[in-house]
């Protein structure tokens, strides 16, 4: 399924822990739970690992695809992930140089773009003083947690990270380790080679 539609651009701070039974007692204590829900997402790159080496991160989830591009903050100087999201096919395209005149689906598959990791995971997400906390489980056996806040400003960015890093630490959540996300996890269990590849592009640490 093609989504298409207004732009609809947003930029994503974003802290990922591992958590402890109590630290996540502690975390949710007080939360407003907003559901729970299973994901499955498809991403894509080329054989050359063209879009993962740059950071950008294209997948699709229930039948629609998202983009998620970085913005150009150096890994080694990175507190918190920062992504500008593309929500819409006719964004998607554009960001990639690639024809218009196609479907998204099409213009993927003749670009050389297949699906390199198929990960389900059950998300539960819940509201607490204005973060998104989104806890996953994926069918790989790894548990992530997820502080994020959405800005449409690009210059309040470091702001929100500091805010973030703050509100974790007061509910005992460390931020020193390197914390991978499900697909880079995916990809250390998995595909070591594309592993590597994210390691010498110094997408990840």
């Amino acid at each position: 399924m093609e989504h298409k539609g207004k732009t609809a651009t947003n930029i994503e701070v974003e802290k990922k822990f591992i958590l402890t039974g109590e630290q996540e007692k502690r975390l949710l204590e007080g939360a407003e739970f907003l559901g729970e829900k299973k994901l499955i997402d498809v991403y894509y790159d080329d054989s050359q690992y063209s879009l993962t080496r740059k950071d950008i991160w294209l997948r699709s989830r229930d039948g629609r695809f998202e983009l998620k591009a970085p913005m150009n903050v150096p890994i080694e100087e990175r507190v918190a992930d920062r992504y500008r999201e593309l929500e819409t096919d006719r964004e998607i395209l554009a960001y990639l140089k690639l024809p218009e005149n196609k479907t998204l689906g099409d213009a993927l598959r003749d670009g050389g773009y297949g699906p390199f990791a198929t990960i389900a995971a059950t998300r539960k997400k819940y509201r607490k003083d204005g973060y998104n906390i989104d806890l996953d489980t994926a069918d790989f056996g790894y548990q992530v947690a997820e502080i994020e806040y959405m800005t449409d400003e690009a210059s309040s960015m470091d702001g929100v990270t500091r805010k973030i890093m703050e509100y974790a630490g007061s509910h005992g959540l460390s931020s020193g380790d390197v914390i991978y996300g499900k697909v880079v996890e995916f990809l250390k269990r998995n595909n070591p080679a594309h592993f590597q590849a994210l390691r010498d592009a110094k997408v990840i640490q």
